[in-house]
């Protein structure tokens, strides 16, 4: 089947003609423990709302569930509940430590994999692994919470909860037969050898709006007679929302018992005061667990619903529960066409991704497997994301309408301007389901394979003036708007607009480029101004995101007092001033008028890049010319300065900044050419350590650049020797160098030291769940990926490096660009032992058929093993392991080194197979044919 059939559908949903992505994945996976849901006194948002409330509590917010969908604005949800007959609660939402009691911070201690979706979400799949013994609480809560930062997490395969196979796989597939007409089917595999019980609950309930002030009137579901068998009709009818929901219905593919109560707090329990009504949130779970009879509504009414399926499975054997949630109202035998819609939309995701699908690594079924979970993953993780700041600091006693000295301090005071209110990718839905900032930038780069439409949104939506705040910031998170992120934005929206330029033919998106342009202006503005401490062009930043990677807590006040200048906060303004200087290029090619910011840009990059190794030998500069390398410099309050020798991907960080440019470009741009050389004229002394565009390279192209030949070959020694940086699963954040030699900082009695640690974090900064003193990241390491390419792009075939450092092998930047591009990948495929290094020792992911197919894609990876650490499912940023894989089985020497070899490149990753679609296997992780 043609690939078009899901096309079609992404050009009709953004052309506003079928609202193809109005359900969708969008609920998160944890709405618990969140800021939004946080009115302490002390901002410890944890312990204010814990997972054992959630069942009781409605939140204010949002809503939580397993593998569920929702509208887009999350007024009715639907998720899935199920209980083993020996839990002590319904499983109705992933369970995981709150920051206090890991021992490397929060995570999620469940088994759920995000296998298959298409843009529009037509066909999406999940599967959750539910062990058939009592689910461990306690003792993954109590052995984690005794262990040191020193030992491994304990994870709950290390339970024996799932030995011996006991347990189900549970599998749910959606397939949209139309935008308001989704079926579910939920496939149970018994795993285990005996019978087992299984009771399965589909939920469907309204997220909580008419207990709030203002929150207009109160939906219902009820009962309704239908050929189905058993159905519930949802009615949603509030002039408060831009659009009622109207009347939808969820029919039942068999006659079984349908159990009604409210999405209400239950205050009894939680806090010794009166219901509003006596059905609450956790009704089923105590009529299910507990046997309460008097917990669910016999007039079969409420906010909240859920059929009830008793099942018992045959050890090896699996049954099938369809429903289906439409608009269509009782009459048509909803089940007709239920098996030939989900057919249909199974082989158009199978066509769509053949068409993203490189013919190079067709006949590697393993391969294509990472590269679909990794888009499934991006495209699993948006979430509705709803936070009216204003309002949540009135209801916190710190309004702006207060007089200033009533209000209470409380976190994001500064942001009441903004007003959150849409469809976010997060990196993460159950351990950051907030979105960040400069995560999003690059989740946009696998999501535009997919949907550059929904990509451009997501960026122009950061930059909205519900979002960026007053000032020119851009918010960093949940936690802290005001944390200071990478400036990655103005990057990630020029590689959107080429890539979504040959998308469509070669005409840009231009009206993007421009609104993108004038909001980046103010936020560049806001970067001058704010964090350039004395006007030399020397940027701080604070932690950049970067976490516990220097000696210091970089968000603090330093104990020596002074401050830092940051080799990586400059080189981030470098990297950022030089996708402006790209983005007014392109635009000053349509309209002269951009001409003068051409210029602009390159004045600051050119200024910046300077400030960053100056003329002449100072030992307070960031370039050591003696080691070769960009460390940062501490500033005493006396004045005197010194290097703190750490060997960082900070120092690494200026590789990135690296702009090339068509030979005719610049002949295009004769007013900037002229006053470029009068600039230069000028300031001759900034020409001396830094690469300008004046000496052509291949094809006689020009490069902008921190590093010239003679700093970067120094600076590729140490990335690419494999004692230091160069790690057999990537770059790693801190050089192993610093295992046996630590940099130790001593001050008033205190030592300060950095130690390479390539696993958990052993340290509390940061809450501890954050490690970049050693891991691999792969936000760095695509950047570093894709600026060897550029460099290749420039240098050619002329320019030879060793790699790995010390072997004696000599490579083009173009082939060491491509084995870092392999080992990123080799993290996530099977070795030849049939191990995955993302799992480490696992066992059960190497050797179960069940289980070795599944892959997570974490927030980081253990610097020599591979292994996942941090947030277990964040496919956010890691999803760009899909562009690496697609991006190294198409680029080659000839395609770069023709002229306009950028848009060459682009057009083999828009357009890479030319073999028939046939050839293309299907997902192999579907699940088996159940009965």
């Amino acid at each position: 089947m043609s690939n078009e059939a899901e096309r079609n559908r992404l050009d009709e949903a953004q052309a506003n003609r079928a609202a193809w992505k109005k359900w969708g994945p969008y609920l998160s996976e944890r709405q618990w423990g969140t800021v939004r849901e946080d009115y302490s006194d002390n901002g410890d948002a944890w312990n204010y709302f814990t997972h054992d409330q959630a069942r009781s509590r409605a939140y204010r917010w949002g809503e939580d569930g397993l593998g569920g969908i929702s509208d887009d604005h999350q007024v009715l949800c639907f998720a899935l509940a199920l209980w083993n007959g020996r839990d002590p609660i319904l499983k109705e939402r992933a369970f995981g430590l709150a920051n206090s009691e890991g021992n490397h911070g929060e995570d999620v201690k469940e088994y759920y994999f995000y296998l298959d979706s298409t843009p529009t979400h037509s066909y999406m799949k999940y599967l959750y692994k539910y062990p058939q013994a009592a689910y461990p609480y306690h003792d993954l809560v109590e052995t984690n919470r005794s262990r040191s930062k020193h030992e491994a997490e304990y994870e709950l395969l290390d339970t024996g909860v799932f030995d011996d196979n006991r347990y189900f796989d549970v599998f749910v597939e959606y397939a949209k037969a139309a935008p308001e007409d989704v079926l579910v089917r939920i496939s149970v595999f018994n795993r285990g050898r005996d019978p087992a019980p299984l009771h399965v609950l589909p939920t469907l309930w309204f997220r909580n709006t008419w207990s709030q002030p203002g929150g207009g009137s109160k939906p219902s579901l009820e009962r309704v007679d239908s050929s189905a068998q058993a159905a519930v009709r949802a009615r949603h009818s509030d002039p408060l929302f831009q659009e009622s929901l109207g009347e939808y219905y969820l029919y039942c593919d068999a006659d079984v018992p349908l159990l009604f109560t409210e999405n209400e707090t239950n205050n009894a329990r939680l806090f010794g005061t009166g219901n509003a009504s006596p059905y609450t949130k956790d009704g089923i779970d105590k009529f299910i667990v507990h046997g309460d009879a008097a917990a669910v509504n016999p007039a079969q009414h409420g906010t909240k619903a859920a059929p009830h399926y008793q099942l018992n499975v045959s050890g090896g054997e699996s049954k099938v529960v369809r429903l289906r949630l439409t608009t269509q109202a009782p009459g048509a035998a909803p089940f007709n066409d239920f098996d030939a819609v989900f057919a249909a939309r199974l082989e158009e995701a199978d066509a769509f991704y053949a068409s993203i699908t490189p013919v190079a690594i067709r006949d590697d079924p393993d391969r294509v497997s990472v590269m679909r979970q990794a888009l499934a993953g991006m495209l699993w993780t948006k979430q509705y994301f709803y936070y009216d700041l204003g309002l949540w600091l009135d209801e916190h006693g710190a309004g702006a309408h207060l007089p200033q000295l009533e209000r209470r301090r409380v976190r994001n005071s500064e942001w009441a301007h903004m007003f959150n209110d849409d469809i976010i990718s997060m990196p993460d839905k159950w351990e950051y389901p907030w979105y960040a900032a400069w995560d999003l930038a690059f989740h946009m780069i696998p999501l535009g394979m997919v949907d550059p439409d929904f990509a451009k949104q997501q960026l122009d939506l950061m930059l909205r003036n519900d979002y960026l705040h007053p000032n020119g910031q851009l918010p960093a998170y949940e936690w802290n708007f005001g944390d200071v992120n990478p400036p990655v934005h103005a990057w990630a929206t020029m590689q959107l607009y080429l890539f979504d330029k040959e998308r469509r033919g070669g005409s840009g998106d231009v009206e993007f480029l421009k609104y993108a342009f004038s909001k980046l202006l103010v936020n560049f503005t806001w970067w001058v101004n704010r964090k350039d401490r004395a006007g030399a062009n020397v940027f701080e930043g604070g932690f950049l995101g970067l976490d516990n990677i220097g000696v210091f807590d970089r968000s603090s006040p330093l104990p020596t007092g002074g401050y830092l200048d940051q080799a990586d906060g400059t080189a981030w303004m470098v990297f950022f001033s030089e996708q402006m200087l790209r983005i007014a290029v392109e635009l000053a090619l349509q309209e002269p008028l951009y001409e003068e910011f051409v210029e602009k840009f390159f004045q600051h990059t050119v200024l910046i890049a300077g400030a960053l190794d100056r003329v002449g030998e100072r030992n307070d500069e960031m370039w050591d010319e003696e080691d070769g390398f960009f460390y940062d410099v501490l500033r005493f309050p006396d004045g005197s300065a010194t290097r703190l020798k750490v060997r960082s991907i900070v120092g690494l960080l200026p590789l990135a900044a690296v702009a090339v440019f068509e030979e005719d470009i610049l002949a295009k741009l004769p007013k900037f050419r002229e006053r470029a050389g009068l600039f230069l004229r000028r300031h001759p002394e900034l020409a001396a350590n830094m690469h300008l565009p004046q000496q052509p390279g291949v094809a006689n192209r020009r490069m902008l650049a921190i590093v010239g030949e003679q700093k970067l070959r120094r600076i590729l020694a140490r990335m690419l020797d494999e004692g230091e940086f160069f790690g057999p699963h990537g770059i790693r954040a801190l050089s192993r160098f610093h295992l046996e030699h630590p940099y130790v900082f001593h001050h008033a009695g205190q030592e300060h030291r950095v130690a390479y640690v390539p696993g958990d974090s052993d340290t509390g900064m940061f809450g501890g769940n954050s490690n970049w003193r050693g891991p691999v990241w792969m936000p760095i390491n695509f950047l570093l990926y894709t600026a060897l390419i550029r460099l290749y792009v420039y240098f050619g075939e002329d320019f030879r490096i060793e790699c790995p450092t010390g072997s004696g092998q000599m490579m083009t930047l173009l082939e060491v660009a491509k084995e870092l591009g392999e080992r990123l990948s080799r993290i996530f495929l099977r070795d030849g032992d049939g191990r995955r290094p993302v799992y480490g020792a696992a066992s059960k992911f190497r050797d179960d058929p069940h289980w070795r197919d599944l892959v997570l894609f974490h927030e980081y990876f253990h610097g020599d093993t591979g292994a996942g650490i941090g947030a277990s499912h964040q496919t956010g940023w890691t999803g760009c392991v899909a562009r690496i894989i697609q991006a190294n089985s198409v680029l080659s020497k000839d395609m770069l080194l023709m002229p306009g070899a950028e848009v060459a490149a682009l057009r083999a990753l828009m357009a890479p197979h030319t073999a028939p679609e046939s050839a293309i296997p299907g997902n192999p992780v579907n699940p088996e044919k159940a009965t």
